[in-house]
């Protein structure tokens, strides 16, 4: 099979395009035929080896890639539910293995979307997310029908999935917030934020304004800015690092003056742990994006362009969500 491996840790140039040999499922485990690899941010901050230290966390050489979109290529010993063909979307269980152009998933952590009518570049860039932002709001921070959301760095990846799953689970008002130059991307997209706000005036734009549930995976000084826009009862999700402020820290004493809570969500931590939620997500976010509720600007790159993706998203030269593709 073709694959990208990081040969080292660093910038882009340590991607090579390599040939492996075809890996064959496991019990439990389903083979794909890759026909597209989502390009996220973990996948930089693996290359970059600021989990070097880890343990578990991938050592070089490895081939990045968390989600895929294909077809079943093979079933492993003990899987049902599945066919020889089948259009499916997975997700790594080691956050790593999709810029490939074969992957293996365990079957727990794939869906099938064949008959969805979703197009295979935003099934892969959305149901997953989706499906994470489904536990974060469901078991984390607990959302109820009428109350409002917050969501910081509105056209990220993760971040994106956000506002579809809210508004599927009753959420009364859902905001984005992006930095200026991402305001007129983020308004003209049809992902269904009800506003979208420059992240840099947030008194300003925000007033009096308070969210029930603020989401931030950009983290940083605008996560403890969040805490003004709370109300008592109020839940801040941590789903990230985008900043890079990785010095910032909160004044615990505002947390309980405000009676308000933040939690942090990994996925890659959590849902191992909590693998009954996986299923339920991922039909979840099927559904929503099936209904319209994730439609975000994707592009897809073909798989030796990966250095380049990557390039992209370090230059947050992207509006949307990159793509790659074995095929291309």
């Amino acid at each position: 099979m073709h694959a990208i491996q990081a040969t080292a840790f660093g910038d882009p140039t340590v991607f090579a395009l390599t040939e492996l040999p075809d890996p064959t499922p496991g019990p439990g485990q389903i083979s794909i035929d890759v026909t597209h690899a989502a390009v996220g941010l973990i996948d930089l901050f693996f290359r970059q080896g600021l989990y070097k230290d880890t343990p578990g966390m991938p050592q070089p050489p490895f081939t990045p890639g968390l989600e895929v979109t294909g077809t079943v290529r093979e079933l492993g010993a003990g899987v049902t539910g599945f066919r020889t063909g089948e259009q499916v979307v997975a997700m790594a269980n080691g956050g790593v293995g999709g810029y490939a152009s074969v992957f293996v998933a365990t079957a727990a952590t794939t869906v099938s979307i064949d008959g969805s009518g979703i197009d295979p570049a935003l099934a892969v860039s959305m149901v997953p997310n989706a499906a994470m932002a489904h536990a974060a709001l469901t078991a984390v921070a607990h959302l109820r029908e009428g109350e409002r959301v917050l969501v910081h760095g509105a056209l990220g990846g993760l971040a994106s999935a956000f506002p579809g799953i809210a508004k599927q689970l009753g959420a009364a008002r859902i905001v984005g917030t992006v930095l200026p130059g991402k305001l007129d991307a983020a308004r003209n997209s049809r992902l269904p934020y009800d506003r979208v706000v420059d992240s840099t005036r947030l008194t300003e734009e925000l007033g009096e304004e308070k969210f029930d549930v603020v989401i931030d995976p950009v983290g940083g000084q605008i996560r403890t800015q969040s805490l003004a826009f709370m109300p008592p009862g109020g839940r801040l999700i941590a789903a990230g690092n985008a900043s890079g402020d990785w010095g910032h820290a909160v004044n615990d004493s505002q947390l309980w003056l405000g009676s308000v809570t933040i939690a942090g969500f990994n996925a890659g931590a959590f849902l191992p742990t909590h693998p009954g939620l996986v299923q339920p997500a991922l039909h979840a976010a099927r559904t929503a994006i099936a209904a319209g509720l994730g439609q975000t600007a994707v592009e897809t790159l073909p798989l030796s362009e990966a250095a380049h993706a990557h390039q992209r998203m370090q230059d947050r030269d992207v509006a949307g969500r990159l793509t790659l593709s074995p095929q291309a």
